[in-house]
Formats: C-alpha cells, structure tokens, sequence
C-alpha cells in the first residue's frame, strides 16, 4: 500500500486535519467550530496546503510553522 502523501491524495486528507484544526482552535479561541473553520480556509495556511512540495500537512497540533 502507497501511504506517500502527494498532491494528488491530499484532498483525502484535508478535511481530518481541518476538523482537528477547527476543534483545537474553536477551544482555545473561545468561538464555535464555523467561526475557527472559516478561520483556517481564509488563512494563508490553508492556500499554502496546494504549493507542490511543501510538508505543512505533516504538522501535528501544537507544531509551528
């Protein structure tokens, strides 16, 4: 089985790590989860997830960019 991730299998991923986001942001900002989804997809964050090459994915909660 082929677990490399590329930019072609990464929409099977985005949306997971956008829930997780959306929960870990919405308990430490204080807003509800529609408040911290908008958040990510306006962030530059969310536009860099489609550069060819880039690990930011990989990122686990808590790991700066």
């Amino acid at each position: 089985m082929n677990r490399e991730i590329t930019n072609q299998n990464l929409h099977l991923l985005l949306p997971a790590k956008v829930s997780l986001f959306a929960q870990i942001y919405a308990a430490e900002k204080g807003g509800t989860l529609l408040d911290a989804l908008r958040a990510f997809y306006k962030s530059d964050t969310y536009q860099r997830t489609g550069t060819r090459g880039n690990k930011i994915m990989a990122l686990r909660p808590g790991s700066s960019l």
